[in-house]
């Protein structure tokens, strides 16, 4: 039987791998820590923590304290339920969009120091 909750899992992670996203569902059982995400994930550098909930679920307070520690080391969060995938799929589109950005930055830096890079040897002779 699948629960409305997994249904959303199942949704996130669909958006995870379209977007090339490593993820995992973390183990807390026994040795793990209460509380954390229900999927843990990374893409292009930026950690991601994940909680799913279904219908007007809401975290619990030690998953709100997991979801701040994780912002609070840099990472982003989501809380994402059936009518909010939207907000993870907006989430994609905007890193997209900043990596694109730094992307043409970056080339053009690095242009630019070759460049120098060229000039300097040409002094030289």
């Amino acid at each position: 039987m699948t629960t409305p909750e997994t249904k959303v899992k199942r949704a996130v992670v669909k958006i995870l791998e379209k977007h090339g996203a490593y993820h995992f569902f973390p183990a807390t059982h026994g040795y793990g820590r209460s509380g954390v995400p229900d999927i843990v994930a990374c893409h292009n550098s930026q950690f991601i923590g994940i909680e799913c909930k279904a219908g007007k679920g809401v975290p619990t307070a030690l998953q709100e304290r997991e979801l701040k520690l994780i912002e609070k080391a840099g990472g982003v969060t989501f809380v994402i339920r059936e009518d909010t995938l939207d907000v993870l799929e907006y989430y994609f589109a905007q890193e997209q969009k900043a990596m694109t950005d730094r992307k043409s930055t970056r080339l053009n830096s690095i242009h630019i120091t070759i460049s120098y890079a060229v000039f300097c040897l040409k002094k030289k002779k």
